[in-house]
């Protein structure tokens, strides 16, 4: 083939002169193997869109590909769907021997070798596949440049695509490939984004004369801002679409005379179709979104977030785009929006952020990152999973679970007195924590009644009891990570994260101790039905932070936040409630106050609202507070989630039992969950009364001739992966498997059993100054 292209440019060169030859000659076996492989054109990176769909299989909208960090808008169409006015407006203009050369056109070839020969610019000359190559298979490499370099390699290229592909198929990526200007947010690339920038038309749907516009428009689409200047080249094409009998005289007269009015443009014209007044009324009319959906553009947004992360960019926007399933549940959607909608009583000035997940999955069902407000536009900003806020007192149920796996139980006592520690940053060298509004019993009392009333004093002594790092290790494992620098402040709150994330931190009370990490995508798939990415194949395991003893311990204290207390005695959480499901949660609110929290959970989805301002600031002191702004919002959306569904119960693991509450004055006949004395934990609990495990061992059958693709491995039955030394004996069964599948029985990286964590030896006391200094402006306080 190569041969067969120097045979036919000789003649070119001997034309274009000795120097012409002399330059060919010299380079022509280094431009050979620099050329990229043209067969890339199979999968042409032309950014096709992304489409994205719902949970159900239905449409959430399309994610816009980007060429650098430039958005683009363009769709890929066949050439079918693009009116024969346009192809042929393409070919007479752009290249009238389209279909009788092999790429190179003579004519124009033996230009461009003078031209290289005298030093000259190389320009003009191109065929449709030049062109298609340029912009295309060179585009990354030259960026437009004009040299003598780019233009050898096209006509290379240029030949081994018209011996590759057809005709119609170089057509129609051209088509899909050529540039047609700025569209505002975006370039318009392809003919489906200029025929909808330009006429709102589909390719299918334009006629002659928006054909020979477009086409114009081609060599220089900046002569869409003079429509006069360019109205006489749309007569000139007409002209050679005659002469090439692609139209008729009377088609061409009659879209001569046919109004034609780009968008943003005001024009009119006489009887003979010559343009009498051209004005530019709106420089913006042409102009398409960034995104192509109004549906969830929140939701949406996560979703870009999570494909470019795990994919790449040039995977997410190119490659012919892919085909992207995800968590999101309308319904559940709908839920989540209509409690925005229907918000009332919240602060003057402030906005919100909602979410539901599966707590069993961590999947994201609903998002909304806004207040919406009807007739009014929805801000891009998405406060469920961007803003990080402080997030005030919903961090105490973490703080005491993780007294609870030290060996802590629910009646451990500590006093709600006033208390100061050793602070250099603090205002006259202490930190001194305060109730809130300074409320202080002056007693002791238990930790089941101080989360309860939400008082921070007994939390601060409960967190300088177990140690900050004990504490602090578990924040990282449930995902909200300590701020750098910060003490003590941070177990009333100092901690900034986002709806989202607080929702996966509290899965794990309801799930059996398990944490995963937020996930937005289900499935993955290339336009042509490749699997890249499936869920449900996932090896990722999740990490187990609480055993299910202890999870479900810390689950009966948020549940005791929202049924222990009624509104008279002062309940936190009470209006959360709804109909006969089960409730568990934790209000929560920051310093000044500037973030109002609740993060609560039913048996079957966990939720999480915040509320407060923009751009920070603070809220009302009095008349608001988070029990009374937030709990309602998470009640409305999960009433109507839950509606039609008959009331469960939270699943409670063996070794669980309850004692009626210390000071029942205080907590009348609230009763608490203990773990068993007599209750034996491994990795995972076996009652002590189940029917003894069937051994299986490899004698026991005979496996015939040996399979070399398999091996007999130990597994612990109780996780189905492989055993290690911390696995009892008694849980330990020999499995043939297949050599390729031992990657998913890999044990977890830290296999130890969780036994219950131990406090930090140095905090083992009563109480102790801590050598940590606190954020100084932090309290964490709630509303009484």
């Amino acid at each position: 083939m190569f041969l067969r292209f120097l045979k036919f440019t000789s003649s070119l060169l001997l034309a274009g002169g000795v120097a012409a030859a002399g330059v060919g000659a010299t380079y022509v076996t280094k431009w050979t193997r620099e050329l990229p492989d043209y067969r890339q054109l199979d999968n042409l990176s032309l950014g096709a869109e992304t489409r994205v769909y719902a949970r159900d299989g239905s449409p959430m909208g399309t994610l816009i590909p980007k060429i650098g960090e430039q958005a683009i808008s363009r769709t890929l169409v066949r050439l079918d769907e693009i009116s024969p006015f346009m192809t042929a407006a393409l070919i007479a203009n752009e290249d009238r021997r389209f279909f009788e050369h092999y790429g190179l056109d003579p004519y124009g070839i033996g230009r461009q070798l003078r031209r290289v020969a005298q030093g000259e610019d190389v320009q003009g000359g191109s065929t449709l596949t030049n062109q298609l190559i340029k912009n295309t298979l060179l585009l990354d490499e030259y960026k437009q440049a004009r040299t003598p370099d780019r233009k050898i390699k096209e006509w290379l290229l240029s030949v081994q695509v018209e011996r590759a592909f057809t005709k119609d198929e170089i057509l129609r990526d051209y088509l899909n490939a050529i540039y047609w200007g700025d569209g505002g947010p975006v370039e318009l690339y392809g003919i489906y984004s200029a025929a909808q920038a330009y006429f709102r038309k589909t390719p299918k749907q334009l006629d002659l004369a928006e054909s020979a516009y477009l086409t114009v428009l081609v060599p220089s689409p900046n002569r869409y801002f003079d429509y006069k200047a360019m109205r006489p080249l749309m007569k000139v094409l007409f002209t050679r679409m005659v002469e090439d009998k692609w139209i008729t005289q009377a088609q061409a007269d009659a879209a001569w005379k046919e109004k034609l009015q780009p968008r943003g443009w005001q024009v009119t014209y006489d009887a003979q179709g010559n343009v009498t007044s051209a004005k530019l009324v709106d420089r913006s009319a042409k102009e398409l979104k960034a995104v192509t959906t109004t549906r969830y553009p929140h939701f949406m947004g996560q979703v870009e977030q999570e494909l470019v992360r795990r994919f790449g960019r040039e995977k997410v926007y190119g490659s012919g785009g892919l085909r992207v399933y995800t968590s999101l549940d309308p319904k559940i959607q709908n839920a989540v929006e209509t409690a925005s909608r229907e918000a009332t009583g919240m602060p003057p000035g402030t906005t919100l952020g909602a979410v539901i997940i599966d707590p069993y999955s961590a999947e994201v069902l609903g998002m909304i990152g806004q207040k919406i407000v009807p007739g009014k536009p929805l801000p891009d900003w998405n406060n469920a999973a961007q803003g990080q806020r402080q997030i005030g007192s919903t961090i105490k149920p973490l703080l005491y679970t993780t007294a609870l796996s030290t060996g802590l139980d629910q009646t451990h006592r500590e006093d709600d007195k006033p208390i100061t520690f050793p602070c250099e940053s603090c205002k006259g060298g202490v930190y001194k924590p305060q109730n809130f509004e300074g409320h202080t019993t002056y007693r002791s009392m238990t930790i089941r009644e101080a989360l309860d009333r939400s008082l921070n004093l007994v939390t601060v002594r409960l967190a300088d009891r177990i140690g900050l790092q004990t504490f602090f290790n578990k924040l990282r494992e449930l995902g909200v990570p300590p701020n750098d620098g910060t003490g003590l402040a941070a177990a009333l709150g100092a901690v900034e994260t986002t709806p989202v994330k607080m929702a996966a931190a509290y899965a794990p009370f309801v799930n059996g101790g398990l944490y995963r990490a937020p996930r937005y995508i289900s499935r993955v798939t290339t336009a042509r039905g490749e699997v890249l990415y499936d869920a449900a194949n996932d090896l990722t395991k999740p990490k187990r932070v609480w055993t299910p003893q202890i999870a479900f311990l810390g689950l009966d204290m948020i549940h005791g936040v929202v049924n222990d207390l009624t509104a008279p005695q002062g309940g936190l959480a009470w209006p959360a409630k709804f109909g006969d499901w089960e409730i568990a949660g934790k209000t929560g609110t920051s310093n000044g106050p500037k973030d109002f929290w609740f993060v609560g959970t039913t048996p079957l989805y966990t939720g999480a609202v915040w509320v407060g301002k923009q751009q920070g600031g603070e809220m009302p002191r009095t008349g608001y507070y988070s029990g009374l702004v937030n709990a309602p919002i998470w009640r409305r959306m999960m009433e109507i989630v839950h509606a039609g569904k008959t009331p469960t119960a939270f699943t409670q693991p063996p070794g669980i039992t309850y004692a009626e509450a210390p000071d029942q004055g205080w907590l009348p006949g609230v009763k608490v969950a203990m773990l068993d004395p007599n209750f034996k934990t491994s990795t995972t609990a076996i009652e002590e009364d189940a029917a003894p495990p069937v051994v299986y061992r490899e004698a026991d059958w005979t496996p015939g001739q040996a399979d070399p693709r398999t091996t007999v491995v130990s597994l612990d039955r109780t996780t189905g992966r492989l055993a290690t030394e911390f696995t009892p004996p008694e849980n330990i069964v020999p499995r043939r498997i297949a050599i390729e599948d031992l990657p998913a029985y890999a044990p977890d990286p830290d296999p130890a059993p969780l036994s219950d964590e131990k406090p930090d030896p140095q905090a083992v006391k009563a109480i102790r100054a801590p050598s940590t200094a606190p954020a100084p402006n932090s309290k964490g306080e709630d509303a009484p």
